[in-house]
């Protein structure tokens, strides 16, 4: 199997013994396998890995690669979805970009980002960066201001994955690489003048309504001070921004020995209301804001600015 081959610097070491052990691995979700699929020869040039939750999110990342960085495709081609046949993620290779979406939530990011390490371990790529390029809530920040998380941390603020593992509790710590959290931060200020960036503690939640607090979910046993209270308390912490992913990626990046990072844009501010209800024009803009500091991030990782 293509896991076997020798390997070369900078290639990700997979802590799984078993895996070699293996006749084929599949990585059925996303539709690819060590047998059917030639995974060097497809995938050994990738040195990005940008994760976002929607398919067409993450098709219109590819597209925006695709044609900043000037990559042509052979005649009669076109971007097509590698992973269509899942009916799960979307995930698309334009030369160097890996584009795929993640879904909602830590499960079913955890479970694409296992077979996305698993994915460029067989493929032997060098010196991958991960990125996740979302969407969340500001606390104290409006909406349209991009949030580079400098630390993730749970419900309870705590800076860990927790995982149920046969029967026991096991903690993973989430940690983000403070090297490129710097770097991104700098491009930023440099190429992106149409937005605030900031970097800041990232709350990670298990659900988006009771779980961040709102009061317009379907079930609500708490008061609007209750809730002022929590948003206040969290910001007072540090907490800049709640979303639904952050703790996962920067648990499995760190666990898998990965640079990861993760860069959203506020669609709205919690301490002034719940419900997201700017125009679809201006969320589709402002959702754009992470795609350009990624696209300027690999652009200068490429030496092409």
């Amino acid at each position: 199997m293509n896991g076997k081959h020798s390997r070369k610097t900078g290639c990700v070491d997979l802590q799984n013994p078993h895996i070699e052990e293996l006749g084929v691995d599949h990585l059925y979700h996303i539709s690819l396998n060590t047998q059917t699929h030639n995974l060097p020869e497809m995938f050994s040039d990738v040195k990005f890995v940008c994760t976002g939750g929607t398919p067409r999110r993450m098709e219109k990342f590819a597209h925006f690669v695709q044609r900043e960085l000037g990559i042509k495709l052979p005649t009669g081609t076109a971007l097509y979805d590698i992973s269509a046949r899942s009916y799960r993620y979307s995930m698309y290779k334009v030369g160097p970009v890996i584009s795929v979406s993640h879904g909602m939530g830590i499960p079913s990011l955890s479970i694409l980002l296992h077979e996305l390490i698993k994915l460029i371990h067989h493929a032997h790529c060098e010196d991958v960066t991960f990125l996740r390029l979302g969407t969340c809530g500001g606390i104290g920040l409006p909406g349209g201001t991009l949030v580079i998380t400098s630390e993730a941390v749970d419900g309870l603020l705590n800076p860990y994955l927790k995982l149920h593992i046969l029967g026991r509790v096991v903690k993973r710590p989430a940690v983000i690489d403070k090297d490129l959290v710097q770097e991104l931060k700098e491009i930023a200020d440099s190429e992106l003048n149409e937005c605030s960036t900031v970097v800041g503690k990232t709350m990670c939640t298990d659900d988006f309504y009771e779980g961040q607090g709102r009061l317009d979910g379907a079930f609500c046993d708490y008061t609007m001070e209750d809730k002022m209270d929590f948003l206040n308390e969290i910001h007072s912490k540090g907490i800049t921004n709640i979303e639904m992913e952050s703790l996962a990626f920067a648990a499995i990046c760190q666990h898998a020995g990965v640079k990861g990072a993760v860069v959203c844009v506020t669609l709205l501010d919690r301490l002034h209301g719940d419900q997201i209800d700017t125009c679809k024009e201006t969320l589709e803009y402002w959702q754009e804001l992470p795609q350009k500091l990624a696209l300027a991030f690999i652009k200068k990782r490429m030496n092409l600015t």
